[in-house]
């Protein structure tokens, strides 16, 4: 199997043709893009294919690889069309190559399911900014968004037990406008992924007093004041790092860089916390009888904070709904993400996305309007500006 970017070959094989049926939810899934290697992708598919009996699956990479790890999954026959793809995106592969020369990968090709209208989603537990750099060249941005963002699903205190943050690393930098349609953005997914009819909207900052933060936090702060009824939010203000598994908001905004950070020590201090409980219980033999009495305690707990259960970052702001899995997911993880690929799919949410940034945007552009014109007396001058 040759791996970087090199020598293009992406073809359907012979006798995989997709069902002939316009209701059936199509997942595509780049088999070859994880650190475990394709044997766990496919057996998070099996696992998902168990849960999902009416998902059909097209699945990308190397056949020679592939076909002998679906012949081992009797659960997956009749279910996934192999398309062959011998080259692979690297995690060491820079986004701005891939985008030059990475036609012909398997991440690639997964994309282009989405793009030509076969698959409603793909997932990918490949390289985070070439998959984003692929999935804005071949889907293109939303009419209306700026800059798109990863969301994420966050254990949390409230009672559908997560809250969701973006962006949590499509980028490093975001302005006043972009934190805005990341609140909107947001908001549709959690209408769509969590359920919530009018989502509470956070802004991420160090206080939550107003006076606090940068100069584009505030200005971010007054036009979620003004656009959330537009987009179908409630704004709550300001909110801090404790907040983000509290239950005071739905939905955190911040910038990819702050995103990023937050998320990867909260993926370490789960497992820390893990650590030390078994380090505790382990210690001796009346630990570990406590650890006996206590245990069906600790398997709620482990399954409350465990990570694989919301893996999965999606890719918002774009036409088509594109997956993101850790890299280093075992085949729970990988049948997590794909069932949040097959949550989305099935509610239309790409559409719902679009239609709710046009609203928006449109709102905003009144707004903007009606204050500029208020700005100038009857005589055409513009004491706002003067």
């Amino acid at each position: 199997m040759a791996s970087g970017l090199q020598t293009p070959a992406t073809d359907r094989l012979e006798g995989e043709a997709l069902p002939n049926n316009s209701a059936l939810t199509v997942i595509s899934v780049d088999a070859m893009g994880g650190d475990k290697g394709p044997a766990v992708v496919v057996a998070g598919l099996g696992l998902s294919a168990a849960k999902h009996t009416d998902v059909h699956f097209i699945l990308h990479g190397d056949s020679a690889t592939l076909t002998p790890l679906l012949a081992a999954q009797p659960g997956l026959s009749g279910r996934v069309t192999l398309v062959h793809a011998d080259r692979i995106v690297t995690m060491n592969d820079k986004p701005s190559q891939v985008m030059r020369h990475g036609s012909g990968t398997s991440m690639w090709s997964a994309i282009d399911s989405v793009k030509s209208g076969d698959a409603q989603a793909a997932v990918s537990c490949g390289n985070t900014g070439a998959l984003m750099a692929v999935s804005m060249l071949r889907l293109r941005k939303i009419a209306g968004v700026n800059r798109p963002a990863i969301a994420c699903l966050w254990p949390s205190r409230n009672p559908g037990g997560f809250n969701l943050m973006l962006d949590v690393g499509a980028g490093i930098e975001a302005e006043a406008e972009d934190l805005l349609q990341f609140a909107t953005m947001g908001a549709s997914y959690a209408r769509n992924g969590l359920a919530l009819s009018c989502p509470r909207v956070g802004l991420l900052n160090v206080g939550t007093e107003e006076h606090k933060g940068r100069a584009e936090l505030k200005i971010a702060h007054d036009r979620m004041v003004e656009a959330a009824d537009a987009g179908g939010f409630e704004f709550v203000g300001f909110v801090e790092g404790g907040d983000i598994p509290g239950d005071r908001v739905d939905v955190i905004v911040t910038d990819g860089f702050t995103g990023n950070i937050a998320l990867k020590t909260g993926e370490g201090i789960a497992k820390l916390i893990a650590d030390f409980l078994r380090e505790a219980f382990g210690a001796g033999i009346l630990s570990k009888f406590a650890a006996l009495l206590a245990l069906n305690s600790l398997k709620r707990l482990q399954k409350r904070i465990d990570p694989r259960r919301v893996n999965g970052g999606v890719f918002l702001g774009l036409n088509g709904t594109v997956v993101k899995s850790h890299g280093s997911a075992d085949e729970t993880g990988v049948a997590a993400a794909i069932g949040l690929a097959i949550q989305l799919a099935r509610t239309g949410f790409v559409e719902r996305l679009a239609a709710r940034v046009a609203s928006t945007v449109k709102k905003v552009a009144e707004q903007s309007a009606e204050e500029a014109a208020a700005g100038k007396d009857e005589s055409g001058k513009d004491w706002a500006t003067s």
